[in-house]
Parts: C-alpha cells; structure tokens; sequence
C-alpha cells in the first residue's frame, strides 16, 4: 500500500500513520505545518491547504489509498471555515483522487453527523441525517460525508466512512486535556441527572479500524459507499466515564450539578452574547454542548465487524493504564 494520510499530524491521524509504517506501507501525509514526530518516522509530508484544490490534487499523485482524517473540529466558528475545510476540502480530496486513479478512499467523520438532539440507544447506521443541524461541524462534516458516498464506485474510486465516537488515549490534545482544565479550575458541572450513556473509542482501536477498511475495502466489496460506527462495544455512563479519567489524573469526581434545561438556557444566552459581540473564541456552553452533555448517545458496532471484521485491539483498562501517566502529567502541568 501507497498511503495519503490527510491531516496525519493530528491526534487520530498520527496513529493511523504509525500502523500503516508498521504494516510496511508507503506514508505520505498532507497537512498544514510541520510535525517533529512525523519528521522522526521518516515520512513523506507535503504542507498544504485543504481549500486549494490543485494542492490536495498533488497530494494525491502516486498513491492507491487515501485516508482522509483532516478537519476543522469545535462548536463555534464561521460557517465559511468550517464549509471550507470540511465539505470544500473533502471534495477537493475526492476530485484529487478520481484525478490520478486513486482506488480506496477512506472518510473519518463522526456520529455527530445524525446527531438530533434525542437520546441514540444502541443506534445503528439506519440512522438518517438530522433536518436541522446544531451546528456547523456536524453539518459541514455530513456535506462531506454524503460527497464520500455519493462517489462510491465513479471513475474507479471505491469509498466508506467510519464514524468514530469520542475518541480519547495518549497525545489527544483537545478533549481530555479541556476536560482537565475546566475540572481544575472548578468550572466543571455535570448537566442533567449523569444517567446517560455514551460510546467511546481508544484511539488505537480507531486507527486500527482504518486499516482494516482498507484492506477490505473494494468496488466490489461490502465496504464501497457504506458507514460504519466505530466504538468500544459497551457504553458507559457519560459521568462515571468522566469521573474515571479525573480519577487515573488524580482529581476529585464532580461534584457540581446543573439542569439540562439550565444549561440549554444559558447556551443559548452565551450564543446570542458571542455572535452579538463578535467574539472568535468558543463559549463555555452552546445549545448543542449541552444537549450532548445531557443525552445518551450509544451506537452499535455488528455492521463494522460483519463488513471488514472490526476488533478492538485494546481493551479500555488497557487504554487507561497507558493514558494514566499522560493523564497525571496533563494535572500538574496545568496546576
């Protein structure tokens, strides 16, 4: 396999690229900036753009398969940078691809992308795309999504997308180490009565799926124009998780609490206060946070392990005894 990682620098990206190197692969990745740990694995990196076209067409010169992990992730911004990056630029890497004869492309989205509001029970990928989006991720992420699919099949491209499910271990830099912060800080309240459940996928477990979509994927196989959930295959309780992860940091639980209709309320306040004031950075709450933080939002996993024999290759103990030392780390640089 000759492999273009898109965004291979970021959190799930440079795991993708690691397995891929120790499967003896070819890795090229595309992304904005340079990466000391990808020059350290000796890859190939092209900096570049997603919104220019002619950029990703490069990028996408010579290889058979494409991984495409870069986004714009967050639940705030400009709908031309989110439309920009996430739809444009997916669409971008799909003309790249039909360019130069590449075979297999690989979509990372996310379950956001059917996101309504309502509590998701062991939901499977029947599950159409909300009327109304919350915001403008999940609805750019969904444009790109439907362009991956839709091209399933033209002009020798076979095509999937994997959605995983808050995805967390060792080097996230977004998720957990937020998480961390607001706990120390004291601005960390759990919405809504902690009865709701949620998936989650370790990040080695996500990348390794990736892989094993491309091995199976085909024009002719199962895997073209499909998506698939990806997760650990039993939920847990959304605060207990949470808890959890202060815990291994060496952090007292929450302990604060407030409504989910308190917190949908000031949601939307902090919204109207943000656009009215024109402020770049994200509220401490949206609507669309906090009916996340309040539902449950678990999705089932059999189409994945029918389709290319998705396997957890980590347990979550294990995950957690490997993201421990980072988690305690994370604590005391931020104390």
């Amino acid at each position: 396999m000759k492999a273009l990682v898109t965004g291979g620098g970021g959190f799930l990206g440079l795991y993708i690229v690691e397995q891929l190197l120790a499967e003896g692969a070819e890795v090229r990745v595309f992304c904005r900036g340079r990466y000391a740990q990808l020059d350290a694995l000796g890859v190939e990196t092209q900096q570049g753009d997603l919104r220019d076209a002619e950029q990703v067409a490069r990028a996408c010169q010579g290889v058979d398969t494409v991984f495409h992990v870069a986004a714009v992730p967050g639940i705030w911004g400009s709908w031309d940078m989110f439309h920009g990056i996430n739809t444009l630029g997916t669409q971008h890497v799909i003309a790249g691809c039909q360019r130069h004869g590449v075979a297999k492309l690989i979509y990372t989205s996310s379950p956001s992308v059917v996101f309504d509001g309502r509590n998701h029970l062991q939901a499977d990928e029947s599950l159409p795309y909300p009327v109304q989006f919350p915001c403008h991720y999940p609805h750019t992420k969904a444009l790109g999504e439907h362009a991956v699919i839709a091209a399933s099949g033209q002009r020798g491209l076979a095509t999937c997308s994997l959605r995983p499910h808050l995805i967390w271990g060792p080097r996230d830099n977004q998720l957990i180490p937020r998480l961390i912060r607001r706990a120390q800080s004291g601005r960390l309240r759990q919405v809504g009565d902690g009865s709701n459940l949620i998936s989650m996928a370790y990040v080695e477990n996500v990348a390794a799926a990736h892989l094993q979509a491309a091995k199976a994927l085909s024009l002719n196989s199962p895997v073209s124009g499909q998506v698939y959930f990806i997760n650990e295959p039993e939920p847990v309780g959304c605060w207990d998780w949470i808890n959890t992860l202060l815990a291994r940091a060496g952090l007292p639980p929450i302990r604060k609490r407030i409504s989910a209709s308190a917190a949908y309320r000031i949601g939307a306040v902090l919204e109207g206060v943000w656009t009215l004031l024109r402020l770049q950075s994200e509220p401490p709450m949206t609507r669309f946070l906090a009916s996340q933080l309040r539902s449950s939002h678990t999705y089932r996993i059999d189409k994945a392990v029918r389709d290319f024999g998705y396997s957890p290759r980590c347990s979550v103990e294990e995950g957690l005894q490997r993201f421990e030392p980072e988690l305690r780390a994370l604590t005391q640089r931020s104390s």
